[in-house]
């Protein structure tokens, strides 16, 4: 599970520097050896290439990323433990539309994947997974520059001992929650409900998430207008919803998370 953090006003304050820094970041070794990746654990992600090329500004600000960087932990051939740095840069029609990656065992494999935004200049945003081999899975682009998604998180929703990851669809236009299931490397579209938000043009944080409070997993989000609590669950090929109470601000979505409504 996990609720995306805003960094957003961070980077506004460090982007000029980061921007001088961004040629020698280029020249970053990249430590991938034949052999030493397999069954490589990721410690840590983060996005890199601060860029302006893609101009839509939904989380706030017209700064998105161009690259991904993993550090992860491999054995080589002599079982020797060691740290490497994966270095993913997308095209130059592509970006990280996103606040920060997130870590999440979507196999059960023990091991965590990374989970994104990644947005493409003339088909709009797409939620991808990568591990230490490159991008591995990803939902369909919406089709449309200028449309993107927000991440509500993953976990195995309806029992199945499959993890099922979940985002709300153009959280200012259509507003939908779609579900997909990451089954044998590859997203299935699982389930979609409409009315659901989760974020308002220009925030720099994404509202809501998945929380556990004795119940089994359950998506906590806003209702379309933003004027409710909306608590969903996924049961089969469906989702149901309840109300949870009227949304008095973002701490109303905090509180939920929290299991206090």
């Amino acid at each position: 599970m996990f609720a995306a953090v805003a960094r957003r006003l961070m980077l506004r304050l460090w982007q000029a520097s980061v921007r001088r820094a961004r040629l020698a970041l280029r020249v970053l070794p990249v430590l991938v050896v034949l052999g030493t990746t397999a069954n490589a654990e990721i410690l840590s992600a983060r996005y890199d290439d601060p860029t302006t090329r893609y101009a839509h500004g939904v989380l706030g600000d017209a700064v998105e990323y161009g690259a991904l960087i993993l550090k992860v932990a491999a054995n080589d051939d002599q079982s020797f433990r060691k740290s490497l740095t994966l270095r993913f840069t997308l095209p130059e029609t592509r970006v990280f539309e996103d606040l920060e990656p997130r870590l999440a065992d979507l196999d059960g494999d023990g091991l965590p994947e990374v989970i994104v935004i990644e947005t493409d200049a003339s088909l709009g945003a797409s939620l991808a997974i990568y591990d230490e081999t490159g991008k591995i899975a990803a939902t369909p682009f919406i089709g449309r520059s200028n449309r993107w998604l927000a991440p509500l998180g993953a976990a195995d929703l309806d029992g199945d001992g499959k993890i099922e990851l979940a985002y709300i669809d153009r959280p200012h236009l259509v507003k939908t929650l779609r579900v997909w299931r990451f089954d044998s490397g590859k997203l299935v579209h699982v389930a979609d409900k409409s009315g659901l938000t989760n974020h308002r043009i220009g925030q720099d944080f994404i509202s809501g998430g998945i929380r556990v409070c004795g119940a089994g997993p359950e998506i906590v989000t806003a209702s379309g207008d933003w004027s409710r609590v909306m608590i969903s669950t996924l049961e089969g090929a469906r989702i149901t919803s309840r109300d949870a109470g009227p949304f008095k601000g973002p701490k109303s979505l905090q509180d939920a998370l929290a299991c206090k409504s």
